[in-house]
């Protein structure tokens, strides 16, 4: 199946680049904000965010007059990210030193009275400066705490995305809310993906608007990068079990990383150890385990030569602990050829030679397939091509979890539409004001476009306009509209300026309007394709062929922003397949509001009058049974109200 997503980058080496102070592109972006109190970074895998925290926290430190720096790390291994870094060698003006004594990355449970006791005693010793923690470790240690403890201290939280505004079942949400509001302190939120699985905002409306944000896109860093000149994202569907589809998918030829499914999975066999070695058996032959380092050598059957494979998925500690240091100490694209892993190597893991990141069975969060995703991006002179291949079960008529499969389908792809934005190029947009505005590069105007009339909307519209699209793909009723049954104009105007209303509540009608614009041009724009034919440049819209001059809003919002993938889908699986993804759609109902059903009058009455009767909710058509149920709930008010009037 051919890639959904392909993109190709530039190799400007201006990500990898370093300024004066030893500082690469992001981070100087991310030092100039330094003096914010509460500031927010958001940043591709291997950006160096890590880095960017010891120059900012350094500056705090010397510069700013806070005391202490507490860094906390969602698991031990990352907290290796923050060792002790000689910075003023490349220009800086003080090094990063943390005392190990206050490392609480260690082994032990996180929830010791040991570790809750040393972080307690690091807050009242004067010469303590740097701390570095788990989330965990924090947690525990804030139970025992006041939020003015923390006064005068910088609290950085890495991989911030496992924070959660559900203050009621989030520790972590409430502990950052707690010292937010109720602290002195400063705090740096460093994330390579602001989206959540859940949809769970990260942060309150109101704690959010305190971050000075910074963002490094996708875009920026791979295209800066000196190697990697593209990157595909592609889906495989199997029927049967995995093991026997793998071959079909997994280049031994190319470095891999293969995350095999949950055990609680449809797709696995619910013995991993057995997987694992079925994946290796359909490779080659063992021929040893280096009892050192863990490494297993395994003879290939096509050719014979011994591949470099490291199991991630075994438990036991011992194992794991050899494979893992091995792993850290790599030197050469020729030390590692295949890495198995199930919940490891993702957020925190740095395997720069890797090309192919392989995972079988559909991820539930997004921020999970960005972190996997982040696997193979890095920039390495073994690679010129990227690449991330999702291998997904097709659902099957026999089997009584056709539904769940068609789910898992549909989120596979809405997970590649969502990445082809975050990984193509941004344009900016302007509203066409004449015939005679001077184009810009990089810049497409359009007419009818609304401006931002607020703060608030610029500041969406620049950071976090790839974090709501997360939020719209992921919603369960767009998901049931983007395979094209649905009107675009109703998926535009009513499906979505619901989710941004949802998203952000404290935005008004007008500036909901705004926002939804900006999502749909660019959603659009970027599933498009732009060429030039002589002295003018046209783009492709849908099956719409438009001179850019002749851009206007009305035109976008007939455009379904999401239609491309499914298109895609729909020549790459078997006719029988598409039948029961069709149905399986078709059988999920939209739930609809009242709000919605009063934007849908024009078109129902648009229906009625060129059909000569109002729409059928036995319809085959899934638009006209959207106009029905929306026709239906306008009636149910009506007699409400009837009811309540006394009539």
């Amino acid at each position: 199946m051919p890639n959904l997503v392909e993109v190709k980058y530039a190799q400007t080496g201006a990500s990898t680049k370093t300024n004066i102070y030893g500082m690469r592109e992001m981070q100087e972006r991310a030092f100039a904000a330094r003096d914010a109190q509460y500031l927010l970074i958001k940043a591709p895998p291997a950006s160096g965010k890590s880095r960017a925290l010891m120059f900012i926290a350094l500056d705090k430190i010397v510069n700013q007059g806070l005391k202490k720096v507490i860094v906390a790390v969602p698991e031990r291994s990352i907290g290796a990210s923050f060792k002790a870094t000689a910075l003023s060698q490349f220009g800086f003006f003080a090094d990063w030193n943390p005392d190990e004594h206050f490392n609480l990355c260690t082994p032990g449970a996180d929830n010791s009275k040991s570790k809750v006791g040393i972080f307690k005693s690091f807050l009242t010793d004067s010469d303590a400066k740097i701390l570095i923690c788990t989330h965990a470790t924090l947690r525990f240690a804030y139970n025992e705490l006041a939020d003015s403890d923390f006064n005068d201290c910088l609290l950085a939280i890495d991989e911030f995305h496992h924070v959660s505004a559900d203050t009621n079942n989030s520790r972590l949400g409430d502990l950052l809310h707690g010292i937010l509001n109720n602290s002195s302190a400063h705090i740096v939120a460093m994330t390579g993906s602001y989206f959540r699985g859940d949809t769970i905002a990260i942060l309150l409306p109101e704690d959010e608007e305190k971050f000075v944000k910074v963002t490094y896109n996708y875009y920026e860093q791979l295209n800066g990068y000196t190697y990697l000149k593209s990157l595909g994202i592609g889906y495989n569907f199997y029927q049967g079990k995995y093991t026997t589809a793998i071959g079909e998918v997994l280049d031994t030829d190319k470095k891999t990383i293969l995350h095999i499914p949950n055990v609680n999975s449809g797709e696995s066999s619910k013995d991993k150890y057995n997987e694992v070695d079925s994946i290796i058996d359909s490779i080659g032959t063992v021929e040893s385990q280096d009892p050192q380092t863990g490494v297993i050598y395994v003879k290939r059957h096509t050719d014979g030569k011994i591949l470099k494979v490291a199991d991630l998925v075994d438990d036991n500690p011992v194992a794991r602990d050899k494979i893992v240091n091995y792993l850290r100490g790599i030197q050469s694209a020729d030390d590692m050829d295949l890495i198995i892993a199930l919940n490891m190597a993702k957020e925190g893991f740095d395997w720069p030679y890797c090309e192919h990141a392989l995972t079988v069975a559909y991820r539930g969060s997004l921020t999970e397939i960005i972190q996997i995703i982040g696997r193979c991006t890095r920039d390495s002179e073994n690679k010129t091509h990227a690449q991330f291949t999702n291998l997904v079960a097709q659902p099957d008529a026999t089997d009584e979890q056709v539904k769940v499969s068609v789910n898992n389908m549909l989120k596979a792809i809405t997970a590649s539409l969502l990445m082809e934005q975050v990984l193509a190029p941004s344009f900016k947009f302007k509203t066409k004001i004449s015939d005679e505005d001077k184009p810009e590069p990089g810049t497409i105007h359009i007419r009818g476009l609304k401006e931002p009339s607020s703060r608030r909307v610029k500041d969406i519209l620049v950071s976090d306009l790839d974090d709501l699209k997360a939020t719209i793909l992921q919603d369960p009723n767009m998901q049931k509209a983007m395979p094209g049954k649905i009107e675009p104009e109703v998926i535009n105007k009513v499906l979505i300026p619901k989710i941004i209303s949802s998203r952000y509540p404290e935005l008004s009608d007008s500036e909901v309007e705004e926002v939804r614009q900006h999502v749909v041009v660019d959603s659009v724009i970027k599933n498009s394709t732009i060429q030039e034919i002589g002295n003018k440049k046209f783009i492709t819209m849908g099956n719409k062929f438009v001179d850019i001059q002749d851009l206007n809003i009305d035109l976008i919002d007939q455009i379904n922003p999401f239609q491309k993938a499914f298109e895609i889908l729909s020549k790459n699986v078997t006719v029988p397949v598409l039948r029961l993804i069709q149905e399986a759609i078709d059988a999920m109902k939209i739930n609809i509001s009242i709000e919605d059903a009063i934007k849908l009058v024009p078109q129902i009455k648009k229906f009625t009058v060129s059909h000569g009767r109002v729409p059928s909710v036995r319809a085959s058509d899934q638009q006209e049974i959207l106009l029905a149920q929306a026709l239906i709930k306008l009636r149910e008010e009506k007699r409400k109200r009837m009811m309540n009037d006394g009539y």
